[in-house]
């Protein structure tokens, strides 16, 4: 690409036209910022992969030009990548104090804490990292301190939002700060690079202060024991939960690690000050059934959590029955319809009465929805947006809005590079993306050698043969062969398919039995022609020669 010295660019490498893996770049002249660097999940698309990361070559390639990494709030889609990632970036990373409590503890869990440098940036501070000057801008969202940043660099002003909404009474922390918005378009914006999440959704997204009034009608109402859900990381909402909890003569116990470190880090920043310490899971014992309120990861119906133990009634420390409420204080993120609509099925088998968001107000939206947006482009009168963090779907009903606003849209996706200044607005180039998925200590590309084959043996099944030949070629004993999760483990079946697949094997000249290599792939023909008469498939297949 090409770079001038006072040209102003965009670029995201993750996070829009999809959601999550966040990793956005801006470059000023020669110089990079990266803003927020997130997870992904595989969910139903991706069955084999648990989390991903975008691919970072391109910066990583130009790390020495990276000037800094800034995290606009602390949700995963955001900051969860910087473990798996910081290593190729090698760069200051900035961040308020909450976002940057929660990294501290991902940053040692990767033994990685004393190498990164992190810098705490206090929420609405100001930052120089030459060319750029940023000021952070607090904005309400269902996690503590997010902030929208404006960069100025000498070719102009480009606001980016992070994840946003407009909350007129947002329970921890301020409300969107829409005095400095209402400034910053005055001052005026080159381009406003925007959340579109819930740009589909008329009206405005509600507040946290409804839901606090109708948890705390809800909890006071129900007898025996009650156990809410809702995403660990909604600081005002699990204050909710508390404060209901204590109207209602109710304990609360944190089911989960990702509530207790939540937790951890809010208190360490000041915030749940009004409520006493959760109780821990061994302490539910040692209180009554009306006297308990569990808050429980699992809203997603993830497999591991502590919710999704319950309904399994695999969980050590608590069991659910007849006269016990789970109430799902979330929303459905899609895809996970199927794993929670099967938790809570195994709920309902156990006589547990469900409480969910369609028929109590129980749950709003962290991210703006139409009327939001609209609120947004009357402060901030862009010329130009760009729509980020979303699908197409989402992108395209974002731009409608900005046009009834006089801001041109531009759309774009991952790759897109867009210049900013001077001149037009538009895409002029593109750059190398890709998915990297979160392997256990590695990384490995989505569309790689390795996770082909995992994806084919989740959907196909995998064979493995062993053979041993003497210098002739011949054999010396029967195969083995292993067939795990294609057919049951039958001494019989297994004979037969050991002795087809001894028969081809002997089938082949007497030239390529002699030569190891030949050998080998003729082998793993061989296989595939013996499974392919009993199965519709084509598994993963591995044959190991030895000679003897």
């Amino acid at each position: 690409m090409h770079e001038m010295p006072g040209d102003f660019a965009f670029l995201p490498l993750g996070g829009t036209g999809e959601i999550g893996m966040n990793l956005n770049l801006y470059r000023f002249g020669s110089t990079w910022l990266a803003v927020d660097c997130g997870i992904g999940f595989g969910g139903s698309e991706h069955p084999e992969v648990d989390i991903m990361v975008a691919d970072p070559g391109f910066i990583a390639e130009r790390r020495e030009r990276l000037r800094a990494l800034v995290i606009t709030h602390a949700h995963e889609d955001h900051l969860g990548a910087v473990p798996y990632l910081w290593r190729q970036l090698g760069c200051p990373v900035y961040a308020t104090p909450f976002a940057a409590g929660l990294l501290r503890r991902k940053l040692a869990e990767a033994q990685l804490l004393h190498e990164v440098p992190l810098h705490v940036i206090e929420p609405g501070g100001t930052l120089e990292l030459a060319p750029f000057s940023l000021r952070f801008i607090r904005m309400a969202h269902s996690i503590p301190e997010a902030q929208a940043i404006l960069l100025r660099t000498p070719a102009g002003a480009v606001l980016h939002t992070g994840d946003w909404k407009i909350d007129p009474e947002p329970l921890i922390g301020p409300r969107t700060d829409e005095a400095a918005l209402a400034r910053i378009g005055e001052e005026g914006v080159l381009a406003l690079i925007c959340d579109s999440t819930n740009a589909l959704v008329e009206g405005h997204a509600g507040s946290e202060s409804e839901v606090r009034r109708s948890l705390a009608a809800l909890i006071r109402s129900l007898a025996g024991r009650v156990v809410v859900t809702c995403f660990a990381s909604n600081v005002a909402r699990m204050e909710s939960v508390a404060l209901a909890a204590r109207d209602a003569g109710r304990r609360v116990a944190a089911f989960g690690r990702s509530i207790r470190t939540i937790e951890a880090v809010a208190r360490e920043c000041g915030y749940l000050a009004g409520v006493p310490a959760f109780a821990g899971e061994d302490d539910v014992a040692d209180i009554d059934d009306d006297r308990v309120l569990i808050l429980a990861t699992g809203s997603q119906g993830e497999p591991r959590s502590a919710l999704a133990r319950i309904a399994l009634d695999q969980h050590p420390r608590l069991e659910l029955g007849e006269g016990d409420t789970v109430v799902f204080s979330s929303r459905v993120i899609p895809g996970n319809e199927r794993a929670i609509g099967t938790m809570q099925d195994n709920l309902v088998r156990r006589g547990v009465r469900l409480m969910t968001d369609t028929d109590h107000r129980i749950h709003v939206s962290g991210h703006p929805t139409r009327d939001d947006l609209r609120r947004l482009y009357r402060l901030v009168k862009p010329s130009v947006a760009v729509p980020v963090h979303g699908e197409w779907r989402h992108l395209a009903a974002h731009a409608e809005i900005a046009q009834e606003f006089g801001a041109r849209p531009v759309l774009l996706e991952d790759g897109d590079i867009v210049n900013l200044a001077p001149g037009t607005v538009e895409v002029v180039d593109s750059a190398p993306v890709g998915r990297l998925v979160v392997d256990g200590n590695r990384l490995l590309p989505l569309a790689g050698g390795v996770m082909a084959a995992r994806r084919r043996m989740l959907f196909n099944g995998a064979a493995v043969a062993s053979l041993a030949v003497d210098g002739t070629g011949r054999l010396r004993g029967q195969p083995q062969v292993s067939v795990p999760g294609l057919f049951d483990s039958d001494e019989a079946e297994n004979g037969r398919l050991s002795g087809e697949f001894a028969a081809a094997v002997m089938e082949l000249p007497a030239s390529v039995r002699r030569d190891d290599a030949l050998l080998t792939e003729a082998a793993r023909a061989a296989l595939r022609r013996v499974l392919g008469k009993r199965l519709a498939k084509r598994p993963l297949v591995a044959v190991h020669v030895l000679r003897v």
